[in-house]
C-alpha cells in the first residue's frame, strides 16, 4: 500500500460502493480523493463518458512579480471552457508605492470582480472619454475590447478576478505600454509625441507587467486631472447594492447583465447557499456557464444527452463549466454558507427552470411523463425558485 500523509483517525476512502468496486491497492493521491468523493465514489446516476468540467486555480503556474502575482485558467487547463478563461490577480498595497497592473489594453473584453480589497481602475473609451473609480470588495468592472486601461492598488491590497470572453486567452498576450513603444522606432516615437528623440531615452526595456509606484492621488483630484470636456465619461464600474439581491428559500442571488449595467458583454449571477440548500434543476439556453467557487463546497451533476452525466466537487479557488442547455444543480456540500459567481458569454442573463417547465406543463401530461400524484403535480412552482432546500441534514 502507497504510503498516505492523512491523520490516523482518517479511514483511507475507497472507490467501493455496496457490491461495486473494491480497495485501491497500489499508488493513491488520498487527499485528492477526499476532495473529490463525488468521483472516487460516483453516484449511481452518472454515467457514460463527458469531458473535465472542473479545474482548480490551486494546480495553476503562478506569475510573481514585483508588485504583486497572477495565475490563469484558460482553455489550455480546462478545455471544455471555449467562451470564457479567467485570471486571478493580486496587487500589494503599503503606504509609499503600491502595486500596479501596467497600462495596457486586451482583444478581449475583460469583465472583473473584486475579491479583496480596494482598487484604482483608469479606462478611456475609444471617443476619448475618461473614466476613472474606486472599486472595492463585492463591485465590478467591464473594459470593452480595445479600451486601454490600468489597475492599482490601495495602501491596503487588492485581489481580484478576471474574466475574458474568449476561452484561448491568456493574460501573457496583453497589449502593454511599455512592450508597444519599445517595438516603434525611436524617431517614430518622439515625432508621434512632438519631443526631442532624448525625452524618450529611458523607456523600460523590459514588461513591467505587474510593478511598484506611488499610490494613487485621491479619487475626486484624479478625475480632474483627466477630464475630458470634448467627451461623456463612460460608466464602466458596478457597484451591487444589497436591495438587489433576491432572497430565496435556501440563500439568494443577484444577476447583472446589461440591463443594470449596460458597458457589458458578459452576464452574471452572483449565488449564495446556505447549508443544506441547492441552486434548483435548471439550465441555460443562450451561453455556456463558466464558474469561479468564492467560498464552501459544493457538488455539481451535469447531464446530456444519450443519458450522459458527471459528478464533480468543488470548493473555494475552483472554476466549474457547463456547456449551454445542459441540465444541472449545484448543491452546498458544507456546513458553512457557499458562494459562487456564474459568468456567461452573452449580454443578456438567461435560465430555464425544470420546476417551473412542469409547472407551466397541463397537469396530466405531466402525470403521464412522471407517474407522481395529482398532488405532488400541485407542489410544482409556476416561479422560478432559483434556490431550494436549506438547514443541514
Amino acid at each position: 500500500m502507497a504510503a498516505d500523509t492523512s491523520s490516523p483517525s482518517e479511514s483511507l476512502p475507497e472507490p467501493q460502493s455496496g457490491l461495486l468496486g473494491g480497495p485501491q491497492q497500489g499508488p493513491r493521491d488520498a487527499i485528492r480523493q477526499r476532495q473529490n468523493p463525488d468521483l472516487l465514489i460516483p453516484p449511481r446516476t452518472d454515467a457514460g463518458t463527458m469531458p473535465n468540467l472542473r479545474f482548480s486555480f490551486a494546480d495553476t503556474h503562478v506569475r510573481l512579480q514585483p508588485g504583486g502575482w497572477t495565475n490563469e485558467v484558460t482553455q489550455l487547463e480546462l478545455p471544455i471552457a471555449t467562451e470564457i478563461s479567467g485570471v486571478q490577480m493580486h496587487l500589494n498595497g503599503g503606504d509609499t508605492m503600491t502595486g500596479v497592473r501596467e497600462m495596457h489594453w486586451h482583444k478581449q473584453g475583460e469583465w472583473a470582480y473584486v475579491l479583496a480589497g480596494t482598487a484604482r481602475i483608469t479606462v478611456m473609451d475609444p471617443a476619448g472619454g475618461s473614466f476613472v473609480d474606486d472599486v472595492r470588495t463585492g463591485d465590478l468592472w467591464f473594459f470593452p475590447a480595445g479600451s486601454p486601461h490600468s489597475i492599482q492598488a490601495d495602501k491596503d491590497g487588492c485581489e481580484f478576478l478576471l474574466v475574458f470572453d474568449d476561452g484561448a486567452f491568456s493574460e501573457n498576450g496583453t497589449l502593454l505600454l511599455s512592450d508597444f513603444l519599445r517595438h516603434m522606432p525611436p524617431d517614430v516615437v518622439a515625432k508621434n509625441f512632438g519631443q526631442p528623440g532624448e525625452a524618450f531615452a529611458d523607456i523600460p526595456q523590459e514588461d513591467l507587467y505587474i510593478f511598484w509606484a506611488p499610490p494613487p492621488v485621491p479619487l475626486e483630484q484624479a478625475r480632474a486631472e483627466i477630464a475630458n470636456p470634448a467627451a461623456p465619461s463612460p460608466q464602466l464600474s458596478y457597484h451591487i447594492s444589497d436591495n438587489e439581491w433576491q432572497t430565496c428559500p435556501g440563500g439568494r442571488v443577484v444577476t447583472i447583465d446589461t440591463i443594470q449595467f449596460p458597458a457589458t458583454t458578459i452576464s452574471a449571477a452572483i449565488v449564495e447557499v446556505e447549508p443544506g440548500a441547492m441552486r434548483e434543476l435548471h439550465w441555460h439556453p443562450n451561453a455556456d456557464e463558466w464558474q469561479y467557487y468564492l467560498e464552501g463546497s459544493a457538488r455539481m451533476t451535469v447531464f446530456d444527452s444519450s443519458s450522459l452525466a458527471r459528478t464533480f466537487d468543488y470548493r473555494a479557488g475552483d472554476v466549474g463549466y457547463v456547456p449551454k442547455i445542459l441540465g444541472h444543480y449545484v448543491e452546498n456540500t458544507g456546513d458553512g454558507p457557499m458562494r459562487f459567481l456564474a459568468l456567461f458569454r452573452s449580454p443578456f442573463y438567461q435560465d430555464v427552470s425544470l420546476n417551473q417547465w412542469l409547472a407551466l406543463t397541463p397537469p396530466s401530461l405531466v402525470k403521464a411523463h412522471l407517474n407522481v400524484s395529482d398532488e405532488v403535480v400541485a407542489s410544482f412552482s409556476k416561479a422560478k425558485q432559483l434556490l431550494v432546500g436549506g438547514g443541514k441534514a
